[in-house]
């Protein structure tokens, strides 16, 4: 039976739900300077011009050959984009209203390996689903595995917006998945094989007071991380039982964090140290969080170089490790809302110089 837990602090806000991108303003003068890292890359505009369409990325590292990696980027009015390091279109699935994405490499009951896609499917705003997908490494072909509804029988109405993916918790699960809802209420569902097909199983919700999006789970602490918009972002232990939220940032001068709070980031270093990054795109800045501490770490803005810069960021994704030449250390993306004269797209990164202009 799925629960329902209210996170207790949130629960205790105003319902501020929000359909656009948040006013940009200027942070007090209290907050962390926000130092400026140039984007070394860029992905061809999406397909959707003149319109809030591209959302957000996820990334999958070629072990093999780090310098083929691949970007996946939403088009949240037509469908989902495969990308290379280059910021070429390798392939395009027209999947609908597809809001935020992400992915795993799972190993299915027949003992095959496969990448893994998913990404919440807004294409009804009534019911929301999951699109499935697989990804071939190699061509970078994305092949659909359907869009299954997960919610229970007599769950209220709800439109799937941010989604994140973790890794199983528990035997004949090849992933964890968790759509959060505009209303502020997170679903969580695993991922199983049945009749050979790849379906979500609803197992419990939980609530927070007003709109959020943005999620990221950190594999290896079992731990869910979601930005509730205006108010910050709360930490969900992924133990057994009912989940619950405590906070973890709050928008305002001491976390370093500009309503609206969107998009969410783990970057997991090999030797453990690791960093949750937010998008504060009131100020166009990305915030970052020491995990070992929970305390802040540093603030930064994409901007300076060749490549334009980012504003009215939704979507992030970084992943440590090495990619290749310009990327030595790992890659980091951002969805950009003011591409101009373009449509929108995305900015690719080095970790190696957000760490550096850091001082991490």
């Amino acid at each position: 039976m799925a629960s329902r837990i209210k996170a207790g602090l949130g629960a205790t806000l105003p319902a501020l739900l929000l359909a656009g991108c948040a006013t940009v303003s200027e942070p007090p003068k209290a907050f962390l300077p926000a130092t400026d890292v140039p984007a070394l890359a860029e992905t061809k505009p999406v397909g959707t011009s003149n319109a809030d369409a591209a959302d957000d990325p996820a990334i999958w590292r070629n072990a093999a050959n780090p310098a083929a990696s691949l970007i996946l980027g939403t088009d949240k009015k037509a469908g989902l984009y495969v990308y290379d390091l280059d910021g070429r279109v390798r392939d395009f699935s027209p999947a609908g209203a597809l809001n935020n994405v992400d992915l795993r490499e799972v190993r299915r009951a027949d003992g095959s390996g496969m990448i893994l896609v998913a990404a919440s499917d807004r294409t009804d705003v009534a019911e929301p689903r999951i699109a499935l997908f697989s990804l071939d490494g190699a061509s970078g072909k994305l092949t659909v595995l359907g869009a299954p509804a997960f919610l229970p029988v007599g769950h209220a109405p709800a439109e799937a917006y941010g989604f994140c993916m973790g890794g199983p918790l528990a035997a004949g699960e090849l992933a964890r998945t968790y759509v959060v809802m505009k209303d502020g209420t997170v679903a969580e569902s695993r991922l199983v094989e049945r009749g050979g097909a790849i379906v979500p199983e609803h197992l419990r919700d939980v609530k927070f007071a007003t709109q959020s999006e943005g999620c990221a789970v950190d594999d290896a602490a079992r731990t869910l991380y979601v930005a509730e918009e205006d108010v910050g972002i709360w930490k969900v232990p992924l133990a057994a039982g009912a989940l619950a939220g405590q906070s973890f940032a709050r928008v305002g001068a001491q976390d370093g964090l500009v309503d609206d709070v969107e998009g969410l980031a783990i970057a997991r270093a090999s030797g453990g140290k690791a960093w949750l990054v937010a998008s504060s795109q009131g100020d166009n800045a990305y915030a970052l969080f020491d995990l070992g501490t929970g305390k802040p770490a540093g603030r930064f803005r994409i901007d300076g170089g060749a490549i334009d810069g980012t504003s009215d960021t939704d979507g992030i994704e970084v992943v440590l490790g090495d990619f290749g030449e310009r990327y030595p250390e790992g890659l980091f993306v951002a969805q950009d809302g003011d591409n101009a004269p373009g449509a929108q797209n995305f900015k690719l990164l080095s970790w190696q110089s957000i760490r550096q202009a850091l001082g991490l």
